[in-house]
């Protein structure tokens, strides 16, 4: 039986002898020296994106990505890609009104007392990605179900996003669990995700998500909410057209703050209602893995960043 097969029959056991793969993974992964670890990035670039990675040649966005990844060591990094950590920074840099309401914070998923949470909340690790799980009615909630959401959980927390796919300062965060309230949204798919590309402290274009837990769609617009003909991977646009917010001015005054002082990072925002909340911040999106297309649109963003190399 394969490891596809076993989720679907016993997620619990599935997570359990992952997180058991995983350590092994992990322990041969971090003997790897920086040389080691270009050439395994190369290895992954060449496979995901298709093309060959020349380092001392990196101009487009996906190509400047790898060299984020290995080489840009600023501290500041780690905390704003700490889920949990960037609060304080946001709060410092917009005010506390643009977080979401935070419910708890575990080392351990065992130390997760499901009575003590309300009927609808996000668990998810502050380390990671891919690992939410949205909870809207506690009461439909088996004991088999949350034992195997914390044993997915534990399984991220011991995932180390950071060797996964070469984004270092990932592994420089203390894996913890969070809670934050859910924010409930009755437009159809999900959430809609305003992802905010900055450059050098300047918001260049917005890209919205939505159906992220079920169809992933992707509309890019420049500033002026014109859509763009570029994409990344293989989401496509929304069948529907996308109402600019009334408020779009204020969410691109957000970003701009918090992107002041990076070459580079992706300020993600939720709108509901008018009402704006800080989602995250990242400095290596996709890992730089997801092509973007047409490779004119890989290289014009690439002409946005000014690398430090």
């Amino acid at each position: 039986m394969n490891l596809y097969n076993l989720r679907k029959i016993n997620p619990i056991l599935y997570y359990k002898l992952k997180t058991m793969y995983r350590r092994f993974y992990l322990k041969q992964f971090r003997k790897k020296n920086i040389v080691e670890l270009q050439e395994y990035d190369a290895e992954l670039y060449k496979s995901r994106v298709g093309k060959k990675l020349d380092w001392n040649h990196l101009n487009t966005y996906t190509e400047k990505m790898q060299w984020e990844k290995m080489f840009n060591s600023d501290p500041r990094k780690i905390i704003c890609s700490d889920k949990y950590l960037v609060r304080e920074w946001v709060k410092e840099k917009i005010g506390e009104e643009y977080l979401i309401p935070n419910i708890g914070v575990w080392d351990r998923a065992s130390e997760i007392d499901f009575a003590d949470l309300p009927q609808q909340f996000v668990l998810k690790t502050n380390c990671g990605s891919g690992d939410i799980i949205l909870v809207r009615d506690k009461r439909k909630l088996s004991p088999r179900q949350i034992r195997e959401y914390k044993a997915k959980l534990d399984y991220y927390l011991h995932f180390d996003f950071g060797c996964a796919q070469c984004e270092l300062h990932y592994s420089h965060i203390q894996p913890k669990i969070i809670a934050e309230k859910l924010l409930e949204y009755d437009g159809g798919w999900d959430l809609p995700d305003y992802k905010f590309l900055c450059f050098d402290g300047e918001v260049k274009y917005c890209w919205v998500d939505l159906g992220r837990y079920h169809k992933h769609r992707r509309n890019v617009y420049d500033l002026n909410w014109n859509l763009q003909d570029w994409n990344q991977k293989d989401y496509g646009n929304y069948p529907k057209p996308i109402d600019k917010p009334d408020n779009f001015d204020e969410m691109v005054n957000i970003a701009k703050t918090l992107s002041v002082g990076f070459a580079h990072v992706r300020v993600d925002l939720y709108n509901l209602d008018g009402k704006i909340y800080f989602g995250e911040m990242t400095f290596t999106n996709g890992s730089g893995f997801e092509r973007i297309y047409p490779d004119e649109a890989d290289l014009m963003l690439g002409n946005l960043w000014k690398i430090g190399c």
